[in-house]
């Protein structure tokens, strides 16, 4: 969402995603300790966005890898730990 839109609250992440807030604001804590998002405050609301063009890179990346597995990753239900 944030490559696609540039800037999101975290209200907005949580509408759009339908999670729960604190389990947002965690990952997007994550995100922004890793160096993948920055965040500028803008009075009580914080906006983020992606901090770099590599994460949208790797993003990208990840989806084409995934698109040319998708029959695999579809099948792929469980992994034994056997």
């Amino acid at each position: 969402m944030l490559r696609d839109e540039g800037e999101l609250s975290v209200g907005e992440l949580v509408e759009r995603l339908r999670v729960p807030q604190p389990k947002v604001s965690n990952h997007l804590a994550c995100l922004r300790w890793c160096g993948f998002i920055e965040a500028r405050r803008e009075h009580r609301v914080v906006y983020n966005r992606i901090a770099n063009e590599r994460v949208v890179r790797m993003v990208d990346l990840a989806h084409a890898l995934l698109d040319d597995n998708a029959e695999h990753v579809a099948a792929c239900c469980r992994i034994d730990e056997g």
